[in-house]
């Protein structure tokens, strides 16, 4: 159940539920009841307020608020609109109403204990403006718990972006699948805790519709997951190279190749100048194999078949050297990771690295937070048309790179060439510290080099970064991070052991 489902999506999937014998209205009764189901937790004899908007959203409030009263709640409807004037299975799940129906009337929210907002959930195309959003601003106002139905009202549920105003809900109730705009920010502050209701779209109608955005979590990538083989030794588990900069920010790129061997990379060479030798010798993890390179030296890392996968900047400065060293790898056909000043290095010739990329075998990763993503795509005329929607933005960028593109943040993205993408959830607020982003680089180049392949290491890579950022908890710093990989790969191996 991890698709995500555009609202288009979503409705397309009801017309195919309906199309296949089951009405409209029994979807309808089942998604309010869902609702109710929620609302049902709190004890009775509470006030619920159920805000029913003038369309579908608003028809599952008005089951919900039905089947609230009959449970023993002190139920009231509050209309926006003339609900008299609702068709088809809005109108007929009203007409089944008896209870008060109040018109909109931001005052009389006070006098309710709990709020349901029914008012308009995912397929809103425009902002919120005049009495619905008075609504909305005094519903947030009201200090009541608010339970959402499908999306809180002002939330669009492709982009995640507030459409004016938007409701803040404890608890948001959707239905068959998520959409992107419960992970991607700032929706997913909206939401509250998202609990998914079955009302009858079964798997195989999902699957019909050839979604290509997923919630990201074991779940997605589990089965290409690299697990250790009994006969198996450190060469077959692959050999990255991570390729530092100068004599100053050595720990980032110690950092990153401590995440690449944690995460699964059988041997793991830090490739640095003669000059930072000695700073990086005696700080590595002592099965860290750190490597001069005397002058450049990279030609002959590069011709070591061993040597699958090369990871490049972190600290590796912002010059003409780092995008040499991009170029050689690229055309020696090394699996990439690319992040930091490897890919600011680019930033004034962004077709060049894109030309690279392109002709590449496999693809490559690419990292960027927002300031990189600008540097390296602001100029993109494909990238440019898919502002206001981080998704459609990270989509954008890998087809124009020919990459699997990391777009960092709370909310970070996956997307790869092809289409396919993925949307993080589970990164804790401290994990924006120093040296997060070269951790998290060296984890998927670890995977890169243990046989995962480009998507699904991105994916895993993220996931596993945002669990050991849970796991080494507050105050945690990136050198934190590469020790807490340990429980969290334990987790997942013992997971796919059970799935198994």
């Amino acid at each position: 159940m991890d698709e995500l489902l555009t609202p288009a999506e979503m409705g397309e999937a009801d017309r195919r539920t309906i199309a296949d014998g089951t009405p409209g209205l029994k979807l309808m009764e089942r998604a309010g009841r869902a609702v109710a189901d929620v609302v049902a937790r709190r004890p009775l004899g509470l006030k619920v307020m159920v805000l029913c908007g003038p369309g579908n959203n608003g028809g599952d409030g008005y089951v919900a608020a039905r089947v609230l009263a009959e449970r023993g709640y002190r139920v009231t409807a509050m209309a926006l609109g003339d609900p008299a004037r609702l068709t088809g299975d809005a109108g007929a799940v009203f007409r089944r109403w008896r209870g008060e129906t109040l018109a909109a009337d931001p005052a009389r929210l006070a006098d309710a204990d709990i709020l349901v907002d029914a008012l308009f959930g995912a397929g809103l195309a425009r902002p919120l403006d005049g009495e619905t959003a008075a609504l909305v601003e005094a519903a947030n106002a009201a200090g009541k718990p608010i339970v959402a139905v499908d999306l809180p009202s002002g939330i669009d549920g492709e982009t995640g972006a507030v459409l004016g105003v938007a409701i803040r809900a404890e608890r948001s109730v959707t239905f068959a699948r998520r959409k992107p705009g419960h992970l991607l920010l700032p929706g997913r502050t909206h939401c509250g805790a998202v609990e998914v209701a079955d009302i009858g779209i079964d798997d195989a109608t999902v699957a019909g519709l050839g979604v290509q955005a997923f919630a990201n979590s074991p779940r997605l990538w589990g089965a290409a997951f690299p697990l250790p083989r009994v006969d198996g030794h450190k060469y077959g588990r692959g050999h990255a190279v991570v390729v530092a900069g100068g004599i100053e920010g050595t720990g980032a790129a110690r950092l990153a190749a401590h995440a690449a061997l944690r995460a699964g990379a059988g041997l793991v060479t830090l490739a640095v100048p003669a000059a930072a030798l000695i700073a990086h010798a005696g700080r590595s993890p002592d099965a860290l194999m750190v490597r001069s390179m005397a002058r450049d030296g990279l030609a002959e890392l590069l011709a070591d078949g061993r040597k699958s996968t090369f990871l490049i900047g972190p600290a590796a400065g912002v010059e003409e050297r780092t995008r040499e060293r991009v170029t050689a790898m690229a055309v020696a056909g090394k699996r990439l990771v690319l992040d930091a000043d490897a890919l600011t290095s680019f930033a004034e010739a962004p077709a060049v690295l894109f030309a690279l990329l392109r002709q590449m075998a496999e693809a490559a990763v690419l990292t960027p937070h927002d300031g990189e993503f600008a540097r390296l795509f602001g100029a993109d005329a494909e990238v440019l048309a898919a502002t206001g929607s981080k998704l459609r933005r990270a989509r954008a960028a890998a087809r124009v790179a020919g990459a699997v593109v990391v777009l960092k943040g709370a909310d970070t993205v996956i997307a790869a060439p092809d289409g396919r993408a993925a949307i993080n959830s589970n990164a804790p607020a401290w994990l924006a510290t120093a040296g997060s982003g070269d951790v998290l680089a060296g984890i998927i180049a670890g995977l890169r080099a243990a046989g995962m392949a480009p998507f699904d290491a991105a994916c895993a890579g993220v996931w596993m970064h945002g669990a050991a950022g849970a796991a080494a908890g507050p105050g945690l710093i990136a050198d934190d991070l590469p020790p807490a990989l340990r429980q969290v790969m334990a987790k997942v191996i013992a997971e796919l052991d059970g799935a198994g």
